[in-house]
């Protein structure tokens, strides 16, 4: 049975489900109402009340230009054709992202997103796509997460095969943003109809303390997160320090009119939100993490972001997922409530995407998928959600999205920094940021300023161990 206030918070807001399937990949996943897509779209008519009739996919950068700027993989391009009219014929309203962490081979060969010319091969693989499906679409994405091939990726080397070179990688920030500038304009241009958008991941948390400096610290941190993305989409500047630098512009990849581009209107901002983040200073880190294990892996990662003035620190009580997010389910409504306040009208529509209930051991005591507990934990989290659109905050869209989709991501990172590993299995160990920190990568030569722009000294004395007593 529907939740009546649930029904009226979220009046007008468009639901939908989404996957990282790619449509260009042989053989094109079929879209049908089985499985997990049933699962989601029962979830959300039992609470809400509405069914979800929106379905975005992944269009396969790779797959449809796998040789070069020019060179179109035709096969590709007819099933990306034949699974959008298949959606169209279930009643369902297509929606495609265009980039999905991964970019054709011959791009990484010549940079990747550290060459300015990604942008505008990008801008151009939009307005081909704007071309050919723009009357079928009617939400396009143009990347489904900035900050994965960027600071993730370049700067900090997350991912495999770890390219972080530190501060020099900020300029991979700025080359993503013009791209969804420059594809934002080409879509419209080529006479796209549905509307445009790019996704941030949305940061948010709460002080470890009542000190004053872990509030400070938790604003860095949005800072060097949020702010980061959206001050040069909203604002037309990129962020600037405590020490009135930008590490951006400080690469010196940043070019007149850049700026006018990446500030281009989106008809919507998707926020993806996975877990908060409990925040302290630097100088009370030792206070605050727990005596009774040594967080090897998330002390290296402190190590490099006290130099940013915060450090992260486990939940005190705080139950969580498989994958060690902590289940706190007014996070996301207070982090949505928390950009609102810091851009206000200056928001474009946000639609809340990339969302789903992050936990595959989530069953009953029969060993079958605990629907109950599932729906309500997502009630709390939409009943939150729900008191901060009756507040004027414009949310105009809700995904859900797939659990099961970057496994190794979520198995191999995101349990390890949210600091909570079953007791009875061994962390696994990735290749970064180990790796990361004693290789120096902040220690990389960078124009003059640019390490100005990096350090956010903080006030106070600053511990010279993060590790746990």
């Amino acid at each position: 049975m529907s939740d009546g206030f649930l029904y009226e918070s979220f009046r007008g807001v468009d639901w939908g489900v989404a996957t990282a399937d790619t449509i260009a990949a042989p053989p094109p996943p079929p879209p049908e109402r089985g499985g997990h897509f049933r699962q989601w779209t029962d979830d959300i008519r039992q609470l809400v009340g509405v069914t979800p009739d929106a379905h975005r996919m992944v269009a396969g950068w790779p797959r449809l230009q796998p040789d070069g700027p020019g060179a179109w993989d035709r096969q590709a391009l007819d099933r990306c054709d034949r699974a959008l009219d298949s959606l169209l014929a279930l009643g369902l309203k297509p929606g495609l992202t265009l980039f999905d962490r991964s970019l054709p081979p011959w791009l990484e060969a010549s940079g990747g997103w550290l060459a300015r010319d990604t942008a505008e091969h990008f801008a151009a693989f939009a307005a081909e796509l704007g071309r050919r499906f723009g009357d079928r679409v009617t939400r396009w994405i143009t990347s489904t997460d900035l900050a994965g091939p960027t600071l993730a990726d370049h700067v900090a080397g997350m991912y495999t095969p770890g390219r972080g070179i530190g501060r020099a990688g900020l300029s991979t920030v700025h080359h993503i943003l013009l791209a969804n500038g420059l594809a934002t304009q080409a879509l419209r241009a080529a006479g796209a109809s549905g509307r445009i958008g790019t996704t941030v991941t949305l940061v948010g948390g709460y002080p470890a303390t009542d000190d004053p400096f872990d509030r400070l610290a938790l604003e860095r941190l949005e800072s060097w997160t949020n702010r980061l993305f959206l001050d040069p989409m909203l604002l037309g500047e990129h962020m600037v320090t405590e020490d009135d630098v930008s590490p951006v512009e400080a690469t010196g990849c940043v070019h007149p009119g850049d700026l006018e581009i990446i500030a281009t209107t989106q008809d919507m901002l998707g926020l993806s939100w996975h877990t908060p983040f409990r925040v302290t200073a630097p100088e009370n880190l030792p206070h605050v993490l727990p005596a009774d294990k040594c967080l090897g892996t998330l002390n290296e990662v402190n190590r490099l972001l006290v130099g940013l003035g915060f450090a992260i620190t486990p939940f005190d009580d705080v139950e969580t997922t498989a994958y060690g997010w902590p289940l706190v389910p007014e996070a996301l409504a207070d982090a949505v409530a928390d950009l609102h306040d810091l851009y206000g009208e200056l928001l474009p529509p946000l639609s809340v995407i990339d969302n789903g209930m992050g936990d595959l051991d989530l069953v009953d005591e029969t060993g079958h998928s605990d629907d109950a507990r599932r729906r309500a934990l997502l009630r709390a989290r939409l009943s939150w959600l729900g008191r901060v659109i009756a507040r004027g905050v414009p949310v105009c869209g809700y995904e859900y999205w797939s659990v099961l989709d970057n496994l190794e991501a979520k198995f191999r990172y995101t349990r390890l920094y949210a600091m909570a590993v079953p007791d009875h299995e061994p962390p696994p160990r990735p290749p970064m940021p180990s790796d990361w920190v004693r290789g120096g990568a902040f220690a990389s030569p960078v124009p003059s300023g640019a390490a100005a722009g990096l350090t956010l000294v903080p006030t106070g004395p600053r511990t010279q161990s993060v590790g746990a007593p």
